[in-house]
Order: C-alpha cells, then structure tokens, then sequence
C-alpha cells in the first residue's frame, strides 16, 4: 500500500473515553484483505484530515444513480485537485453513499448482514452505518461504476433504496410488540403499508421538500418520530393504565417509600400518581398524559391500558427555515383494528402528501407550512374536522371560547379606566 497519510488531527478524535469512527476507518486502512479497500480508506483519511486542518469540506455532489431511479444515491466528488487538476487524494475521489432502506423494525438475521457486509466489501469501502438519522442503512463510500451492481446484488438480496431529495424519506419503525411489552399498535404494519403505498414519491423526487413517515407504538416513541417526522404515527390508549397492586407493593417493600415518591409519585408531570398508606398506588387516569415514565420505572407493576390505538401528529422537524418543530396532534386516538381502519390512516396519508405537494413552498417542511398557513386551513386542507383534544404542546389547547368575548373586553376596559382614574 502507498504510504500513510499522516493524521494528527484525526489522532485526537481517539484519545477520549468512547469509540472513534477514526479507529475503525484506521482497522480497515490497515487490516482489510482487499488492497482496494485499504487505499481507499487510506485516501478518505488523508482527505478528512484536511478538511479539520482548513475547517473547510470537500465534497461536492453531482448525478449518480441506478436504472429506473431519481433518488437513494448520495452523490460525494472531491474537490480537492492538485494543479494539474487531478484529486489530492485519488482513490478516495468518488465516494458515493447508497442509502438502503431497512426492514420494519429493523429486523435482520446475521446471514443476511453477512451478505450486506460481503456485497459491501466488493464493491465499495467496507463502511456501513445502521442506521442514519434517516432510518436507511447507510452503504458510504462507492464508485460511480460500483454503483449499480452494488445495488443489483442488494436488491437480489430483497433490499431497495431509500428516499434521498424532495421525496416522501424511508419510514422508520420500533422493534415494537416483537421485544417491547408496551406496543399499543401493530408497528410494522402501518411502516410497510405506508412504504408501499408511497414507494413512486420515494424513488422519483417530486415535492417540495422531503417528508418523513415514523411509527413508535407507545408513548415512549423511541424513533423520536414527534421531533422528527412530518407525520408521526404513535400507540397509545384512552383507558386507564393497569395497575397490580401487589407488584407495587413488592416494588415499594424493595425500594422503599422515599425512593418510590422521589423517583415516581414526584416525577409524574401532572401530579397523577399518589402513594396511599398500605403502600399501593391511586392513579388519577384523567390528568395521565401517557408519559410513561411511571411505567418505565415499575414495568411489573403498571402497563398501558386495553383500548389500544393511534395517536396522529403532523408536522415535527429539526431547525431549517425556523426553529425545531414538535409535531402537533391532529388525531387524537383511532383505532387500527380492521382494515378499514388501516385504510382510513392510509388516506389521510395521501391526503396529507397532496396536500403538501401543492401549498408547501420549495424547500419548505410540512411544519413550516403550517406554521405559514394556519393549523386551521390544513385541517380544512385534509379534510380533518377540528378537535379540542389537538394540542401544539403538551397540557396547552388553542381553542377558547368567543362568543362572550365582546363582553369579556368592555370588563376589561373599564377595569383599565377605573386604575387610571385612581
């Protein structure tokens, strides 16, 4: 192999407590088989050194993709050339990232991530991701001519690409009822119905901006669909929380009382929860707001209700023409039992990306159209009826009453005239 290119920068990434991306690259530099892969992570290093000297980057994008396709490739060309024109760092030059979307609830057998690791080997620079902030697993670091055969022998393996551009994103979904005893929805379902119904925005961008579809079937929502996802799909229940009694008060007598009051009763953010005397738990099921921390905490003693359903919120979003968005509900709770019922969700997707498609402006979130629009007129837009159970935030609700508020303003007033006359 050419000689190492030095990285003293880099070097400083490895010196702290957790693993470094940098040792990996290093192993793979050093270590891997194939002399191909060992120049081209050797190149990748020397260029990412460069970029923490300058503080600057040097990738540029361009057009690469698979027959059939308009997205799922992430173009990355150096622009780093010597003056000759020719790349500083040559085996690194093109560094393409296939994006390739994962199986609901990111299930996989090791054969199958063998296979992924083996066609990644060939064919690019070994570096795989599971998963990136988009939800895809992310295959960094290809040629233009490894590109496609590299999809090829992926989607053999029944894999496809992911969304890249201004296209509906690949769903996301928690591992749900498969590990988790929590799941108030069938996770996996609604990810694959909605991946399959939208597979054409997916592959050919064609909105204003991407839209993200994310499924967390309780309250925990641990694919953090409500910060991230134009339409976030979350289980929930409107019944009371069940309780065992006497595993709260095995909980309380190996805790202890104090513990239980400052790590549980205390820390319910509506004040829900009440330890009584004999050392079981009163739960005021009006004011829970499915926080699940209480749960969380006493997993034997307490689990979601047995009226199970769908929480519906639109519009969350990190930081682009204004600052971070939450989603904000617009279906309090259905139900997802029937097929009429996953049909019913299904179209208010379309309904919601149609919607988008025509009022949202370039480069603009479903979010930030609200926000420019009104919740009221997307509502209207989507054919939702307005309810008092949607809330922006939690414990907050924008609806109040007008019809007295002529009269409520002359009180006001004349409470203002009178401090003023003394």
């Amino acid at each position: 192999m050419a000689e190492k290119h030095p990285t003293p920068n880099l070097d400083q990434l490895e010196s702290g407590p957790w693993p470094s991306f940098v040792t990996g690259l290093k192993k793979m530099r050093d270590e891997h088989p194939d002399e191909r892969v060992r120049q081209m992570n050797n190149d990748l290093l020397g260029q990412l050194e460069t970029s923490y000297q300058t503080k600057k980057g040097y990738w540029k994008g361009g057009t690469v993709g698979v027959v059939g396709y308009g997205g799922g490739i992430i173009p990355r060309f150096t622009e780093l050339k010597n003056e000759a024109g020719k790349p500083l760092f040559p085996n690194a030059a093109e560094y393409h990232t296939l994006r390739i979307m994962p199986p609901a609830g990111m299930h996989y057998t090791t054969d199958v991530l063998r296979k992924m690791a083996d066609v990644w080997e060939k064919y690019g620079s070994g570096l795989i991701a599971f998963h990136g902030q988009s939800g895809d697993i992310m295959f960094q670091g290809a040629t233009t001519d490894n590109v496609q055969p590299a999809f090829d022998e992926l989607n053999e393996m029944g894999f496809d690409l992911g969304g890249a551009g201004p296209a509906v994103r690949t769903g996301m979904s928690c591992v749900g009822a498969a590990r988790c005893e929590h799941s108030c929805a069938n996770e996996q379902r609604i990810h694959r119905m909605l991946v399959n119904r939208f597979l054409d925005d997916m592959h050919r961008p064609a909105l204003p901006y991407k839209f993200k579809f994310k499924v967390s079937g309780c309250p925990n929502d641990c694919m953090n669909a409500i910060q991230r996802a134009d339409m976030a799909t979350i289980g929930t229940w409107r019944d009371d929380m069940k309780v065992d009694q006497d595993e709260v008060k095995a909980f309380v007598a190996a805790k202890g009382r104090k513990y239980v009051i400052d790590n549980v009763i205390t820390r319910c953010p509506t004040q829900a929860l009440s330890l009584n005397d004999d050392d079981t738990l009163a739960v005021d099921n009006r004011n829970c707001v499915r926080c699940m921390h209480c749960i969380n905490v006493m997993t034997k003693a307490l689990s979601p209700g047995d009226d199970k359903g769908v929480s519906i919120l639109m519009g969350g979003k990190r930081t682009l023409k204004i600052g971070d968005l939450m989603g904000t509900v617009v279906i309090p709770f259905m139900k997802l039992e029937t097929d009429e019922d996953y049909a019913r969700l299904e179209e208010i997707a379309e309904n919601t990306i149609d919607f988008f498609a025509e009022n949202a402006l370039e480069h603009e979130r479903t979010g930030e159209m609200i926000e420019r629009i009104g919740l009221v007129n997307f509502l209207e837009g989507i054919g939702l009826e307005v309810d008092p159970n949607m809330v922006a935030n939690p414990r907050t609700s924008s609806y109040v009453r007008t019809d007295s508020w002529d009269e409520e303003a002359e009180k006001w007033f004349q409470r203002k005239a009178e401090a003023a006359a003394g």
